[in-house]
């Protein structure tokens, strides 16, 4: 890992002087994208008292910022109207508020364009807007998970044509993001910290600033380390499951539970890591991030062939996961096409609202596309679009389960009454092993 060589007035003072700032709590900071990631850093950093602005060009979001109501779960409301009232957090829909602050934390979405080829756009539009505001002395960070040499050889070309010059005028640096939404162990104070900077003065500052509320910082030795990281962390996740989701198919071959041979095979005490299968993946991280590196190393002559079989099986799972409902519906003599289904969770984990390429939608809209009536329950996801309508979740009650023929279950909520799904429902799709307390000749597991 990197090492961080100390400033020194003569070398730079800039780095100095915002070096000053960060360890007297003055300097004035701002995040840009207010979603699962940047409302919670900009929290933290007001909770160490940080006078903090947020920036979303969603109203919605900075509306509610405003007014103290968090949209996200992992924030509470209390936690963030005290915040407000202080002053120490506001919200606005101005990237002019950039020209006020001495860093800035960019936290926008990288998704992925139809062709599974990275999507900048938001990246770049943010580039330029900090661009167009860009003043002497800023600490510019960028957390949005890419490809290696996104900040060298796209980030930093843009804000270097306000003429000012990196690691001497401005600083940049690259920390990726490593928020797990709904996970009530870590968070973003917990959850060490990998910075890669520009040069030797923008990872110090960069990591000056995050130790002020981070429990660890990892410096790294460039910006392309840092990028590297995520990808690293999240194509492992994808790898792994996918052999996890591969074995689930054969051992529905074999007539075996596959749930019952990663429980024994944990046992183990060295060289085993229990990775689960499930309906698919989902959220903006693991589905997203290994395209991110395939696409990288095919551009520069790769052939990651491993990688790309990985997200292959993976999205093969909504498809299995139909196939196991038409079965269980086949074994009672119904066909799929008008039969009721009742869908049991939209997030893609549970006790979280988080959406974001969640497979249990892809399940539901396959079903749909079937001719099956689906309707679908979570506690966490009030409404959602789907084939062009707008779905509202139902209360979960014994006659709800009683009338769909069949109930899919797709994110194990751990609200939901598993003992009442139990008893009432007529065949359960158990796609997460939540029933294994319940077993009996109505369930049937992935």
């Amino acid at each position: 890992m990197g090492q961080i060589q100390p400033l020194t007035v003569s070398k730079s003072g800039r780095a100095a002087e915002l070096k000053k700032k960060i360890q007297n709590r003055t300097a004035k900071v701002g995040v840009i994208g207010l979603g699962y990631v940047g409302l919670p850093l900009g929290v933290e950093m007001a909770k160490e008292g940080f006078q903090v602005t947020g920036i979303d060009i969603d109203r919605r979001k900075v509306d509610c910022v405003n007014s103290g109501n968090s949209h996200i779960l992992d924030v509470p409301n209390e936690t963030l109207q005290s915040l407000v009232n202080d002053k120490r957090f506001k919200a606005t829909q101005s990237l002019a508020a950039v020209e006020k602050l001495d860093t800035v934390s960019v936290c926008v979405p990288t998704p992925l364009r139809k062709t599974k080829e990275p999507d900048l756009s938001y990246v770049i539009a943010a580039a330029e807007a900090i661009h167009n505001h860009l003043q002497s002395g800023q600490l510019v960070i960028f957390e949005s998970t890419t490809y290696p040499g996104t900040t060298r050889e796209l980030v930093l070309p843009i804000l270097e044509k306000s003429g000012l010059e990196v690691g001497t005028d401005f600083f940049l640096a690259f920390s990726p993001e490593r928020v797990d939404p709904g996970n009530p162990q870590y968070n973003t104070r917990n959850i060490p910290k990998v910075i890669g900077g520009m040069t030797p003065h923008c990872v110090e500052l960069a990591a000056l600033l995050y130790g002020q509320f981070v429990e660890k910082v990892v410096p790294v030795s460039t910006p392309e380390c840092a990028e590297m990281v995520k990808l690293l962390e999240n194509t492992f996740r994808s790898v792994n499951i996918a052999l996890a989701n591969e074995m689930a198919l054969m051992c529905h071959k074999f007539n075996v539970n596959v749930w019952e041979v990663i429980e024994a095979a944990k046992t183990k005490p060295f060289g085993f890591m229990p990775f689960y299968p499930g309906p698919g993946l989902g959220g903006h991280c693991i589905p997203v991030d290994p395209y991110y590196l395939t696409w990288k190393a095919r551009m520069n002559g790769g052939d990651p062939r491993l990688i790309e079989l990985a997200a292959h099986i993976n999205d093969q799972m909504p498809t299995f996961a139909i196939s196991r409902v038409a079965d269980a519906l086949n074994d009672r003599q119904r066909s799929l096409k008008g039969s009721k289904i009742l869908a049991l969770g939209m997030a893609y984990k549970r006790d979280t609202s988080d959406v974001r390429e969640s497979p249990a939608i892809e399940v539901v809209k396959g079903l749909s596309e079937k001719g099956a009536l689906v309707e679908y329950s979570d506690p966490y996801v009030a409404s959602l679009e789907l084939n062009g309508k707008t779905l509202q979740s139902v209360a979960l009650k014994p006659e709800v389960l009683r009338a769909a023929d069949c109930v899919v279950l797709l994110t194990d909520h751990s609200g939901f009454d598993y003992q009442m799904i139990a008893t009432h429902s007529q065949v359960i799709v158990d796609t997460r092993n939540a029933m294994k307390a319940f077993p009996g000749p109505n369930v049937l597991r992935l």
